[in-house]
């Protein structure tokens, strides 16, 4: 049995964290490398990487960025925003990246996904995969891109479906709607995608306490992802595992 994951996140731009509502309304919270090595020693089972802006400023990834954070990191690395090619997935790898995500290039050009699966493995393939409710079916689910400023209309447990096709190793899945509000993450969203896909889910989105994120676990994720409560210091990643671990799930707790 594979235990449960904690991802801190780190959303960076032009080389700091910032942290919002939705994806807008970034405030500074901090240096990544700092956050980084905090993160590990609180018992971080992997830490996440988003450039938050790569996609809109049409600029790759800062790779200085990625590492400086793996000089001072022993755990698994992943790293999203302006991947947009096999060469960009592969330069972050160089980088101390251990996955790549991939979101808004992927949805213009699925093969994207296959070739990062069949030059660098399945291990390696995430799809970051962000989510709202439809504005005219709010029971259905659709990919927003281009850091939340662009509804696409196009069905995100479909989208789930084909790219799980090209070969990827997990899924990213974050709710716009809760994105930063500490309302919980959205469980129907988990749901459906743990019934569609065969692949690990990260919940991402709304979290706030343990309790949300034991929420997510029932729902179907294997890992849950979080930012505002580690950043805020409202809780470390061994408050969280503890409160997790006392009500029964399974997970690495380090002393």
């Amino acid at each position: 049995m594979v235990s449960a994951r904690i991802i801190p996140c780190l959303d960076v731009r032009d080389g700091r964290v910032v942290k919002g509502i939705k994806f807008q309304g970034l405030v500074d919270s901090g240096d990544p490398v700092e956050r980084a090595a905090a993160y590990e020693a609180q018992g971080a089972d992997e830490l996440c990487i988003l450039d938050v802006s790569a996609t809109n400023e049409g600029r790759a990834n800062a790779i200085e960025t990625v590492t400086a954070v793996r000089a001072v990191l022993g755990i698994p690395l992943t790293v999203g925003g302006g991947v947009r090619a096999l060469s960009d997935a592969a330069r972050l790898l160089d980088a101390g990246a251990d996955k790549v995500a991939v979101n808004t290039a992927a949805l213009a050009r699925p093969e994207l996904l296959r070739e990062i699966h069949d030059s660098l493995g399945a291990q390696c393939t995430v799809l970051s995969l962000d989510a709202g409710r439809r504005l005219d079916d709010p029971t259905r689910y659709e990919i927003i891109t281009h850091g939340g400023t662009k509804r696409t209309g196009v069905d995100a447990i479909e989208w789930a479906r084909q790219a799980a096709e090209f070969g990827i190793g997990e899924i990213l899945a974050t709710s716009w709607d809760r994105d930063g509000t500490g309302e919980g993450y959205d469980l129907e969203l988990l749901r459906e995608l743990s019934r569609a896909v065969p692949v690990p889910i990260i919940a991402s989105g709304g979290a706030r306490h343990a309790e949300h994120m034991a929420e997510a676990f029932d729902a179907g994720a294997s890992a849950v992802l979080a930012a505002s409560i580690f950043h805020r210091g409202e809780l470390t990643v061994a408050d969280v595992k503890r409160t997790l671990i006392a009500c029964g799930h399974d997970l690495r707790l380090t002393p």
